[in-house]
């Protein structure tokens, strides 16, 4: 099976940053999104619409009792409380490895939920990287605060059991990614294809190291599955619709 470049998002939460932003630079072919878009295009005018796509990230037995987070200007907030220590969440481009040219792609949409031990150690990068995206930093910027954080040990690891559940419909991973295919991430700390056997004829796990992003210390593996969110199946196809 070929290695598939879905964008891999992170995490999510709150956080508060300025409001306003000047319109973004004329788009060009080798960088069609060079820089933050107007804060509008990324938000989700509906709330109950932003609600109920976080929350077919993962099957309603997990998500119906999952917390729940809308983002608004001044960042996440809490809509739905939790009961069972998952978080569900609408991830945004800056979520995009640093080195994506979408990352500033003000339609990409990545519902997401993530599970107790993934909403400690990896819903924090979320939170971060929001913040900083919403203060008006340029990419490079954010980079630099990162890094610098990590140096600080500010930023977790992965705990162990880390994963998340990332099987909606209305998942769109930008325009390379398109909507792929419902699937499983597992977080880890860093690690190669060969200690989970990706990548392999036949193995269903997938890593992309073109699109992994080294400057967090996490490695995602993700594992495609059958069916949707709603129990509906995810025809063969569509695994093979967004290949490169």
């Amino acid at each position: 099976m070929k290695i598939i470049k879905a964008i891999t998002l992170s995490t999510s939460l709150l956080l508060a940053a300025s409001g306003a932003f000047g319109p973004a630079q004329a788009q060009d072919a080798k960088t069609p999104y060079p820089t933050m878009a107007p804060l509008d295009g990324y938000l989700i005018a509906d709330r109950d619409a932003e609600i109920a796509m976080a929350k077919s990230a993962a099957p309603p037995t997990i998500s119906n009792e999952a917390e729940v987070l809308v983002l608004g200007k001044d960042g996440y907030h809490t809509a739905i409380e939790g009961k069972n220590g998952f978080t569900c969440l609408v991830e945004r481009s800056w979520m995009s490895p640093t080195g994506s040219p979408e990352f500033w792609n003000p339609r990409l949409r990545g519902p997401i939920c993530y599970n107790p031990a993934a909403t400690r150690s990896i819903l924090p990068y979320t939170i971060y990287r929001t913040k900083l995206a919403l203060s008006g930093l340029t990419k490079a910027q954010m980079i630099e605060s990162i890094k610098s954080a990590l140096a600080r040990n500010q930023l977790p690891n992965p705990e162990t059991g880390a994963m998340s559940y990332m099987m909606s419909k209305e998942a769109f991973f930008g325009d390379a990614g398109g909507h792929w295919h419902p699937h499983l991430m597992f977080h880890v700390p860093t690690a190669n294809a060969a200690s989970w056997g990706a990548n392999l004829p036949d193995s269903p796990v997938l890593l992309n190291d073109e699109f992994h992003d080294e400057l967090e210390p996490e490695t995602i593996f993700m594992v495609p599955v059958g069916h949707w969110s709603d129990g509906t199946p995810a025809m063969a196809d569509e695994s093979a619709s967004h290949k490169h």
